[in-house]
């Protein structure tokens, strides 16, 4: 039975990228101060595992690509951007507003060792999906050898 991810997004865990989250957010144009480092929106996320990859999946419907970054330091993933705000038309304006809007920064601690260097990403319908293989497990391997005997005399 393969174990459970224990691959966590936490706002408080943004600081170990602070610098990272700070250049994606000039890179977008926006400013921003300390207290906003986590963004203003947070997309569903879902992480989990097969027997050869850890698969990130993350909800952004509407968010252009080139509002998105992913940067891979130590065991965590980050994901970071910005989902432009709806225009009204004209006259028109909002009754109700569910959806978020924003800037926004997620981190994922990756309980496997993997290799981030050859990750995929895409991002279509609405679907931002990550795929990280993983490194193959290097302890705890059983090591063949022949054990002969000796005779104390």
């Amino acid at each position: 039975m393969r174990s459970r991810i224990d691959a966590v997004a936490f706002p408080t865990e943004i600081g170990d990228f602070s610098d990272e989250v700070r250049l994606v957010f000039l890179e977008l144009g926006r400013a921003f101060s300390l207290e906003s480092l986590a963004g203003e929106c947070s997309p569903a996320i879902d992480v989990y595992e097969t027997d050869d990859r850890l698969e990130i999946r993350v909800d952004l419907p509407g968010v252009d690509p080139a509002a998105v970054r992913v940067l891979a330091k130590g065991d965590s993933v980050l994901i970071a951007g910005e989902k432009a705000a709806r225009r009204t038309r004209g006259e028109s304006s909002f009754h109700l507003v569910e959806r978020g809007y924003g800037r926004f920064a997620r981190v994922v601690r990756l309980s496997h060792a993997c290799d981030t260097s050859k990750a995929r990403l895409t991002l279509g319908s609405g679907e931002l999906r990550l795929s990280i293989p993983k490194i193959a497990e290097r302890r705890g391997r059983a090591i063949p050898a022949s054990i002969s005997s000796t005779a104390n005399g």
